[in-house]
Formats: C-alpha cells, structure tokens, sequence
C-alpha cells in the first residue's frame, strides 16, 4: 500500500510532497501495480487483471483505494493475500 500511496499522494514517509505534478489518479495507480506491471514483465496472458485461464493472486483489502479519501490510502490494511489459490497470509 505504501507504493499505492506514494504513486497517488507523491509524498514521503516524512509528509515531503516530491513531484505533485506526476501523482496518478488511484485507477491509474490501481493499473500501473496490476495490469500495466503484468504487461511490462510480458505477463499479461496470465496476471495482472482477474480474468478465466489467469492466475489468482490478489490481496484482500479492508478498504477499497478507489473510494477512500487519497490521503488514508497509506491506512488501508491487507486483510489477506492469496497466490496461486492459495491463502498465504491472513490478518488475524
């Protein structure tokens, strides 16, 4: 979620906005880690977007990114994530 935000909010762990004029939109930013990263690696026949024939790996949020104010995107917390159909890590 830290790359998420930072993509978004363009600012450091220390609150520095760096580049205000790149930040992304949370779809773009949402597309660039998933979609876009999958096409990059020449991965897109079988990752980055949830499609039949496509690996399963995701992570479970407890807050949708698309929908928060852009500001708690670095709260969001990972409630599961899940690879190759199986659950590798679970929040308690």
């Amino acid at each position: 979620m830290r790359i998420f935000d930072s993509a978004v909010n363009r600012t450091t762990r220390t609150g520095r906005v760096l580049g205000p004029q790149h930040r992304l939109t949370p779809m773009q930013a949402l597309k660039a880690m998933t979609i876009d990263a999958a096409y990059q690696h020449f991965e897109e026949a079988s990752k980055g977007s949830l499609e039949v024939n496509k690996l399963a790996d995701l992570v479970i949020l407890d807050k949708n990114p698309l929908k928060v104010e852009p500001a708690t995107i670095k709260d969001i917390q990972v409630m599961e994530t899940i690879k190759a159909g199986k659950s590798l890590y679970k929040r308690d």
